[in-house]
């Protein structure tokens, strides 16, 4: 199924007096990029959440939210860290010996500085936590994964449409390349004939000039190109898995071959549909951005 890069997912697990809560929420990136936001006392588990986290997601920015509860651990006590609190007088007497203003700091302010004074609680069991942890992770994953894949099925959707009007105007600019050639040998035969004012005039010569026309303008190659291109990027939007940079790379291969048909033609008509085939493709690819 095909996934997108954007979605939320949000799971609550409880064993006790315990409760852990997760959200993730996830954007589109390049590569896989995990923020994890955790309480400190579970600073210890962050390594396995990631590792869990990489079985579930391969592409995209994914923010993991963690909050845990404990409402029968007792036993609190605060902790005083002097070592930091010391740092923290050095720096607010840097601050004042170098803007040259009045050192105010009172000891109020200095308790007040993060993790100065903590309130702890009696020790946990790690093992219990992490087990709750691994459950919750895995539940808010799976939540994510299916936000993800309906939102991949829309895009397959819009996707698929877009591609379908791209194949319209290559039809299009097809069925009207032969149409100009013959155009132009009718033109320049007329002309001929004004210039010369004689019938007799040498077809080989008109041949010889249309050929070099029609090489000049002859798109042919580009339109198989993107006609096999088209083909590519909705067999890969079926199949759906990881795809998201094989279809980027179509996509860019589909605005070369634009690129050159719009280049080519001398036709009003076709040049107003190659503007338009290279702006469907651009929006094509902006959605291919968010797909894993």
């Amino acid at each position: 199924m095909l996934k997108s890069m954007t979605g939320f997912g949000r799971y609550e697990v409880s064993s006790g007096d315990r409760k852990v809560t997760i959200e993730m929420k996830s954007v589109n990136h390049r590569y896989l990029e995990l923020g994890i936001k955790l309480p400190r006392k579970l600073n210890y588990l962050e390594g396995d959440i990631r590792n869990q986290m990489k079985k579930y997601v391969e592409r995209g920015k994914v923010d993991v939210f963690i909050t845990y509860e404990n409402l029968g651990l007792g036993d609190e006590c605060i902790r005083y860290n002097s070592q930091l609190a010391r740092e923290y007088f050095d720096c607010f007497s840097q601050i004042s010996e170098e803007l040259g203003i009045e050192n105010d700091v009172r000891t109020s302010m200095i308790m007040r500085s993060p993790d100065v004074v903590t309130i702890e609680n009696g020790q946990d069991d790690e093992e219990a936590v992490k087990k709750l942890v691994e459950e919750a992770v895995g539940g808010a994953a799976i939540k994510l994964i299916e936000a993800r894949e309906q939102e991949g099925e829309r895009l397959k959707t819009d996707l698929l449409l877009k591609l379908d009007e791209i194949m319209e105007i290559v039809s299009f600019i097809t069925e009207k390349s032969p149409i100009i050639i013959e155009e132009y040998k009718e033109k320049i035969t007329t002309k001929i004939k004004e210039l010369l004012d004689d019938a007799n005039i040498d077809e080989s010569r008109i041949a010889q000039e249309v050929t070099i026309f029609a090489d000049k303008i002859c798109v042919d190659e580009e339109l198989v190109r993107l006609d096999s291109h088209v083909k590519a990027m909705k067999e890969a939007l079926l199949s759906g898995g990881t795809v998201g940079r094989r279809l980027d790379f179509i996509a860019q291969e589909m605005n070369r071959e634009a690129n050159t048909t719009l280049s080519k033609t001398t036709d009003a008509e076709i040049s107003n549909k190659a503007i338009q085939l290279k702006t469907d493709i651009e929006k094509v690819r902006e959605q291919i951005q968010n797909i894993e």
